[in-house]
């Protein structure tokens, strides 16, 4: 370890004990700032015979105990190295280089598992449906769902998973080592939107050395670390695999990558079906525009597919609102109507609109029919009654109306000398 680093470690450590009690969430937000700090205090933390290992563990222990989220976030981003600190340790079998080590991340689990009154805390945990759109799937995506009986009565349900209450540990054993790592993971986990690039590095590299380590993958990605195998459990495999996803997604695609492919092959090897499901479900759903994002410094997100929104409305769509329009216009061919019958002298002359389209609709509600014998047939009330007809005058110029003029005068004299051949049967016919 360098002198400058040590000092700048040291500085930190004086630092922080003179502060009084009203300084300390200006200094919490300050931390960000110190560049120098965070690349130091992992040399500490990765060499074990260090003396700054210990006031440097009772530091960030303290830190957590504060219970400023900043100063807790600031804390947590060294647990992939501290995790695998431990691990590295107990596999060497030298208890006596790791004590600090221990008691730090003890700490931080025995505060996690209580609640501010020091109950015992029960964590819940929402299971997605695969009938309702999330994170990780789009209904979509999926298919058809058969609508059968079981899955009509378990639409809409949630599923609630319940993890807790959790026993305090004093010290780490063989059998609680890695329920407690499991946890502490889970606590990060928590975190990972605030996890700084390093410390999502380090969260690939606990995972490809804890899983690699004995095997012959060891020999072929030539690490030269402990040889030992480490037993792990399927619960630390899944929470290590949800870190690496996020990695995945924010940068680390190389890193990210082959700790995947580790973690895969020791649950292949250990026949570990929750790890198994979770990391390959992950593997398939990486999309290639994800993988090729390499901003470390914007805004980390994992990419999903978005449920695309219903298409607007046709400006040709019949509404409320071009029913009432197509009213108006109606009246206004109406008065129109009774205008040009006061300029002929007050003589209702019946207005034909001749259109050749077959059901052609007048304005009384009558209709205009083409007969089987090529002849036309005119539907009214009465004999001597006049359809009311409205003619469209603006799409007609001046010649074709005095046409439709001449033609609807001759139609009227028409009816009227068939007037008393068809009366009982209320139509003429021409």
């Amino acid at each position: 370890m360098l002198a400058m680093d040590q000092g700048v470690v040291e500085e930190w450590l004086s630092e922080f004990k003179t502060l009084p009690d009203s300084a300390v969430s200006t200094y919490a937000a300050s931390l960000k700032d110190k560049g120098a700090l965070v690349p130091a205090l992992y040399k500490v933390i990765r060499e074990n015979y260090s003396d700054l290992l210990e006031p440097v563990c009772h530091q960030l222990f303290e830190f957590y105990r504060s219970g400023l989220p900043q100063l807790q976030r600031f804390t947590l981003q060294f647990l992939p190295e501290l995790l695998w600190s431990l691990l590295s340790v107990s596999a060497a079998r030298d208890p006596h280089t790791s004590g600090c080590i221990e008691a730090l991340l003890l700490g931080i689990y025995n505060l996690e598992i209580v609640d501010k009154d020091g109950q015992s805390k029960v964590l819940s945990f929402t299971v997605p449906s695969l009938s309702k759109p999330s994170v990780y799937h789009e209904p979509s995506a999926i298919g058809s769902m058969a609508l059968t009986e079981g899955a009509l009565a378990n639409h809409g349900l949630s599923r609630v998973v319940y993890s807790g209450p959790h026993l305090q540990r004093e010290t780490f054993t063989a059998q609680n080592r890695f329920e407690v790592l499991t946890f502490l993971l889970l606590c990060y986990n928590a975190a990972l939107s605030y996890m700084t690039s390093t410390s999502l590095q380090s969260l690939c590299q606990l995972s490809s050395r804890v899983c690699i380590c004995g095997y012959p993958r060891q020999q072929m990605r030539r690490y030269k670390g402990i040889s030992t195998r480490l037993t792990v459990t399927s619960e630390f495999l899944v929470q290590l695999i949800t870190g690496i996803h996020y990695a995945l997604c924010n940068g680390e695609v190389e890193l990210g990558s082959k700790a995947l492919d580790d973690v895969l092959y020791r649950a292949q090897l250990e026949l570990f079906p929750e790890a198994l499901l979770v990391g390959n479900a992950i593997k398939s759903s990486l999309h290639g525009a994800a993988l090729k994002s390499n901003n470390k410094e914007g805004a980390r997100s994992i990419q999903v597919e978005i449920t695309p929104t219903s298409s607007r409305i046709s400006r040709n769509a019949v509404t409320s609102l071009s029913i009432r329009g197509h009213r108006w216009k109606r009246h206004e061919s109406s008065e129109v109507s009774v205008d040009n019958e006061a300029a002929l002298g007050g003589v209702a002359i019946p207005e034909i609109s001749v259109t050749g389209v077959s059901g052609e609709r007048m304005a009384n509600g009558d209709s205009l029919r083409p007969r089987t014998d090529g002849r036309t047939q005119l539907d009214g009330d009465t004999l001597g009654a006049s359809p009311e007809v409205s003619l469209d005058h603006r799409s007609h110029d001046s010649t074709t109306r005095s046409q439709e003029v001449r033609r609807q005068k001759s139609v009227r004299r028409m009816v009227e000398n068939e007037g008393s051949g068809s009366a009982s049967t209320g139509r003429s016919q021409y």
